[in-house]
């Protein structure tokens, strides 16, 4: 594994933490923000760390994580002083804490003392509502964790004992130690300007993005969905890198570069980037396209850049709807992608959107049928579709599940409707009812999910686990009567 990396850091110092990823090294070295953890802890003077991740087949049975160890020296998790997570979304706590139990760490912090590692905790779930991960984590950064990853560092390393660093760590700006904060989180912490933008230093055939070079392009995002928590009123919205910076962190053997960020199409020098990167001889990935914002130009680069589908969001199935999250997307907005695909040789336009909306009804969905149908006759369509989970930090926050038998029987009414014309896929009505109760929720779900992991981490295990919670938040509640 470790022979085929480009990039990796080599680095040894007297005090070396385990970096680690609560899913498979594929998804962890195609983490943008976990590879910026990594160069900035290897960055700092006398520290260093060794990354660990959850066993390819814990992902899909947690039972068959074996003990974690890293991947530099094989060093066991547990023999770590530090153990720093970066957690992307919720249902990844339950890889965190199957990781904690195969490496035989108390996974309450309440039950570690100083003969454990210390449990600290980033990464993107932070900017919406981490609380659930509150009783497992002795110290957490909130929000853009770069530069203050280097002050923590800095803390741990040079303070012994859990309730000292525990003092010590509380004083720091936006970083949240439950044992003397509770549940009241600090703001979102924000980095300065000229660390942006961040870039990975490791390349490797065995993650998702192959052999694939991260960069982001832009943090933030200057609009205003209601459903996103990356929109204009975090952290002040957009922030760009200049297409000379980009330019120039892309190392010249990069054969394939992956450009990251919430709204990548809105940089306004996006096209001028790709065809640079093109004359080059690289392969071009990016991670968000908007359909508002895709010309004949950005088309013909992109398929020069090898481009065979072309992937945008429909976000809501009707403009109905799509109004209501403050989405710019509209059908002619669409029909302009479908033809142009076309005319530049894709294979195919591939949309993404969420189903079981606020406000949604049966007639939205068969909008939705009848637009892609029209669309199919321009290209061949593929629709991926999400339901919807309301996220704190966002003006949607607190709505209501729509419930899994609603969202099944939307989803079927679609892939009815479109049999034979459109290519539908979904991810799961129940998981995404997992993700919402974390997400709406605190230490107790928190709690539950360890519950539901050691019964062995299945859907009935969550709803075992969140029923029998003692506290029937109202929300919550509103989602468990829609099951």
């Amino acid at each position: 594994m470790l022979d085929s990396e480009i990039g990796r850091i080599d680095k040894q110092a007297p005090f070396t933490i385990a970096l680690a990823y609560p899913s498979p090294y594929g998804a962890a070295m195609s983490s943008l923000g976990y590879q910026r953890i990594y160069r900035a802890v290897m960055e700092e003077p006398d520290v260093a760390c060794e990354r660990v991740m959850l066993d390819d087949e814990a992902e899909k049975d947690l039972a068959h994580q074996t003990h974690p160890r890293s991947l530099e020296s094989h060093k066991p998790m547990e023999e770590f002083p530090v153990v720093a997570f970066s957690v992307a979304y919720e249902i990844e706590i339950a890889g965190m804490l199957r990781m904690l139990d195969a490496a035989r760490i108390p996974a309450l912090r309440a039950e570690r003392d100083d003969r454990h590692p210390f449990i600290l905790a980033g990464g993107p779930l932070t900017f919406s509502n981490p609380l659930p991960l509150a009783p497992f984590i002795d110290a957490m950064i909130v929000g853009e964790a770069e530069e203050i990853m280097r002050d923590v560092m800095r803390v741990l390393s040079t303070t012994e004992g859990r309730d000292a660093r525990i003092s010590a760590l509380s004083k720091i700006p936006h970083v949240f130690v439950p044992d003397v904060h509770g549940s009241i989180l600090p703001i979102v912490a924000k980095v300065s300007d000229e660390n942006i933008p961040a870039w990975g230093p490791i390349r490797s055939p065995n993650a998702v993005l192959r052999n694939m070079f991260l960069i982001e392009t832009e943090r933030g995002c200057s609009r205003t969905c209601t459903y996103c928590v990356m929109r204009r009123s975090t952290n002040g919205g957009m922030r760009m890198a200049s297409k000379e910076r980009i330019l120039e962190l892309i190392p010249k053997d990069a054969t394939k570069v992956g450009l990251v960020g919430a709204a990548v199409s809105d940089h306004p020098k996006i096209v001028e980037i790709v065809r640079t990167l093109t004359e080059r001889g690289c392969e071009v990935g990016l991670s968000s396209l908007r359909p508002d914002r895709l010309s004949d130009e950005f088309v013909g680069a992109l398929k020069a850049a090898g481009y065979k589908t072309l992937t945008t969001a429909m976000d809501g199935p009707s403009e109905r709807l799509r109004e209501s999250l403050a989405r710019r997307a509209r059908i002619k907005h669409l029909d302009k992608c479908a033809e142009m695909a076309r005319k530049h040789g894709l294979e195919r336009l591939k949309l993404y959107l969420m189903i079981g909306l606020p406000g949604e009804t049966d007639e939205d969905i068969d909008e939705c049928i009848a637009f892609s149908r029209e669309l199919s006759k321009i290209i061949p369509i593929s629709l991926g579709i999400a339901p919807f989970c309301a996220k704190r930090n966002t003006p949607l926050d607190g709505q209501p599940f729509a419930g899994i038998k609603l969202v099944e029987d939307r989803l079927e009414r679609l892939k009815r409707g479109l049999r034979g014309r459109v290519d539908v896929r979904s991810t799961s009505a129940k998981w995404a009812w997992v993700e919402y109760v974390l997400a709406q929720g605190g230490e107790l779900e928190g709690l539950a999910v360890l519950t539901a992991m050691r019964d062995g981490g299945t859907f009935a295990a969550y709803k075992r686990a969140f029923n029998a919670l003692p506290e029937k938040r109202e929300r919550r509640s509103l989602a468990i009567a829609n099951v």
